[in-house]
């Protein structure tokens, strides 16, 4: 089988982590916090939850946790503080545009909805934004996929952008939702014939009839991966979007002592054309260098109709959304905090934006975001910096840097202004970003959502496509 070893040692409070993430609930202030730099900082507040309802923003600096001070070298100490018991408080100091400020937060039971938003998107097309698969997400888009139902709904988008996986046994669940009792959906194969089996559909179906478009990125994996890669093989449904993850990997916990775990790879998966969809091929590795499977001659598989589908590399989607290819710059910005320390200062400048429906990319934000890069050129760096730089401060000691010193701060001026002329190449996408962390903060992600079904190229391929039954059944080979 040739199972690429990949095993990672987590500890306590990765563990917590871990189990929260699979039981989709947890006790504390319905908050998610990041360390930019050195700083604790809020990063995302769910609606109507204990510390929005106390008055956080996001972009607050926590620099006290009732008697901690914050610091890079107590995280786990800190994480701990934030979760607690429910209807405990905790007592929290932030630092908000140069102001201190003291909240008192009750904690509560915090359930973490895997569908944030469903709606009806025209009087026929229902639309279903899921994110995560843990224990609630099968019950979670069943409800939402009767209600739309109820609601007149004759064709399905299901966006699983962003979903970066789970329990597969949710996976497998949803999929049935489409298929009928007994079908297999995915298939898993080890070293060990013990850790080899074969999933199969359990119960009857909702809706075997439903025309299908699911929605997938660069960042769609594991468990979505087998919703999407399944029904593509089965030709139940057409993905549009971008190429997915390709996390074909099957990975299990093993206890080890002191509370802490082994995350040990143990087998691949297959989705029912046979096609395992692992990018990163850990085998032929070296020592950082992981070469990728898409990079080589990928095998030819074919769907239940004869469709070509393709193994190694992630999902292939049936439609592709065409995006040019990231610049360096692109990619390193979209990679720092740069646009979420924009968004800050922009939300606390402009009180009011248009409601997420009529909210549209706009050339004066993105100049203004241009502005704001060009006053911090250090919010952030291309590799190409970083290496300069280093370069630099390792000739320090030596006697004539005063006399070059000149033409370096020169040159770097140079290289801040050509990467921030490169993003030029992906404005679009960078108006994306922009747009979507503007819209949370003043609409949380709800919002967001909202905002891509009017505005979404994604979404408008979708309906375009579910509205013309005749390519629908031809992309499927249905004809």
């Amino acid at each position: 089988v040739g199972i690429q070893v990949v095993q990672h040692v987590i500890d306590e409070q990765q563990v917590e982590e871990v189990k929260i993430l699979s039981a989709g609930e947890y006790s504390g202030i319905g908050a998610t916090t990041k360390y930019i730099g050195d700083k604790l900082t809020v990063f995302e507040l769910y609606k109507d939850m204990p510390a929005d309802k106390a008055g956080l923003k996001v972009g607050d600096e926590i620099i006290r946790v009732d008697q901690l001070v914050v610091t890079d070298k107590n995280k786990h100490e800190i994480s701990a503080l934030l979760k607690g018991a429910e209807d405990t408080k905790v007592n929290l100091q932030v630092k908000r545009q140069g102001k201190i400020l003291n909240f008192n937060v009750q904690r509560k039971k915090i359930d973490v909805n895997p569908v944030p938003h469903y709606q009806m998107v025209d009087d026929k097309t229902g639309y279903i934004s899921f994110i995560k698969f843990n224990t609630k997400a099968s019950d979670a888009v069943k409800k939402a996929f009767l209600d739309l139902k109820s609601k007149g709904m004759e064709q399905l988008i299901l966006d699983l952008r962003g979903n970066p996986g789970g329990l597969l046994n949710e996976a497998i669940e949803i999929t049935n939702f489409f298929i009928p009792k007994g079908e297999t959906v995915v298939t898993t194969r080890a070293k060990l014939k013990k850790w080899s089996e074969t999933y199969r559909t359990h119960n009857e179906p909702i809706d075997l009839d439903i025309p299908i478009v699911i929605l997938i990125n660069g960042n769609s994996a594991s468990a979505a991966e087998i919703v999407s890669g399944s029904l593509q093989d089965l030709d139940r449904a057409v993905i549009v979007g971008e190429r997915s993850f390709g996390k074909g990997l099957v990975q299990r916990y093993r206890d080890l002592p002191y509370g802490t775990k082994l995350k040990l790879t143990i087998s691949k998966y297959y989705t029912p054309s046979g096609r395992n969809i692992q990018e990163l091929d850990y085998t032929h590795r070296n020592g950082k260098e992981v070469p990728k499977f898409s990079s080589a001659q990928r095998a030819l598989f074919h769907t239940k109709n004869g469709r070509k589908v393709y193994g190694g590399g992630g999902i292939a989607p049936d439609v592709k959304i065409e995006k040019p290819k990231r610049s360096t710059s692109t990619e390193a910005l979209l990679s720092s905090d740069a646009i979420f320390n924009f968004v800050t200062e922009y939300y606390y400048a402009h009180p009011k934006i248009a409601q997420p429906k009529d909210f549209m990319p706009d050339n004066s934000i993105y100049n203004e975001f241009i502005s704001y890069l060009e006053s911090h050129p250090d919010s952030f760096e291309t590799q190409s910096e970083k290496v300069f730089k280093n370069g630099f401060e390792g000739m320090e000691k030596e006697e004539y840097i005063n006399s070059v010193s000149g033409e370096y701060q020169a040159l770097m001026k140079k290289i801040q202004q050509e990467k921030i002329k490169d993003l030029e190449k992906n404005k679009e996408e960078i108006q994306e970003y922009l747009n979507n962390e503007i819209l949370n903060r003043y609409f949380y992600k709800k919002g967001e959502y909202i905002n891509h079904i009017y505005h979404s190229k994604y979404i408008s391929e979708a309906i375009r496509i579910l509205n013309d039954q005749s390519e629908y059944q031809k992309i499927l080979h249905l004809e």
